[in-house]
C-alpha cells in the first residue's frame, strides 16, 4: 500500500483513491465545485482529515464517500477502495440511477460527437 501520511492535499487524495485519472482533473474538478469537502466548496490544497465526507461528481457517477485512510500515491484499484467507504444513501442512489440507465437508454448515448445526416434521422424517429 502506499505510504499513509498525517495529511493529503484533496486533489492528490482524490487521484490516489482512483475517482479521477489526473491530478489535474481532480484539481479542476474542485475548483469547478463538482467535489464538495462536508458540503462546502473547497480548494484543492486543502488538507483531508480522516472521517472527512466528499461528495464527488467525476462525469460518471456521483459517490459520497467517508474518508478511512489518507494516502497520496496512487496504487492498485483494490487498494484505492480501503481508502474510503460509500455511504449507504449513496449506494442506494447509484444503484437506483445504474436500473433506470438499463431500462431507459438515452438515444444520444451511442453518438459520439456531431451527429450524421443518419444518426439525425435515427433521433427524430425515436422522439416522435
Amino acid at each position: 500500500m502506499g505510504k499513509t501520511v498525517e495529511a493529503v492535499r484533496i486533489d492528490k487524495w482524490l487521484w490516489a483513491a482512483r475517482f479521477f485519472k489526473t491530478r489535474t482533473l481532480a484539481s479542476d474538478a474542485v475548483d469547478n465545485g463538482k467535489v464538495r469537502l462536508n458540503d462546502e466548496r473547497t480548494k484543492p490544497a486543502h488538507n483531508l482529515k480522516i472521517g472527512d465526507i466528499l461528495a464527488i461528481d467525476n462525469g460518471a457517477s456521483v459517490w459520497e464517500v467517508t474518508i478511512l485512510l489518507l494516502s497520496d500515491t496512487r496504487s492498485s484499484a483494490a487498494i484505492a477502495q480501503t481508502l474510503y467507504r460509500e455511504t449507504e444513501q449513496s449506494v442506494v442512489k447509484r444503484a437506483t440511477l445504474a436500473e433506470d440507465r438499463r431500462f431507459f437508454r438515452e438515444p444520444t448515448m451511442q453518438i459520439k460527437g456531431r451527429p450524421t445526416k443518419r444518426d439525425r434521422r435515427l433521433l427524430d424517429k425515436t422522439q416522435s
